[in-house]
């Protein structure tokens, strides 16, 4: 949907998951999408020398979220969200509906 106006259907992509989840890094985005990772880093490189998104380290690894000061960040978040509902429902539902901690050890399903 975006790829004419953020370049490519990658960052597209790229920034969809960060807007789903708040932040993220490489390898997860990758996985999510079944992409290359060296494209997907590629991507946060860019937008990170660009001055849309910030990083810092946690561990090893190296986490990407939007930065906080950039000039049109409401103006881009406010974009991203309009695409990600209008977005094929399974992709919002990989995004949206990850769960990120471990279920209790007994919980019934």
């Amino acid at each position: 949907m975006l790829e004419a106006v953020v370049g490519s259907e990658g960052a597209e992509r790229v920034l969809l998951f960060l807007v789903a989840r708040g932040e993220g890094y490489a390898l997860d985005i990758a996985k999510t999408f079944q992409m290359n990772v060296s494209n997907v880093q590629k991507h946060l490189e860019r937008m990170e020398r660009d001055g849309l998104l910030v990083s810092n380290m946690v561990g090893r690894t190296r986490v990407f979220a939007f930065n906080e000061r950039y000039a049109f960040k409401v103006e881009v978040i406010a974009l991203l969200t309009k695409a990600l509902d209008l977005a094929p429902k399974e992709i919002r539902e990989t995004l949206i509906l990850n769960r990120r901690r471990p279920r209790r050890k007994g919980k019934p399903l």
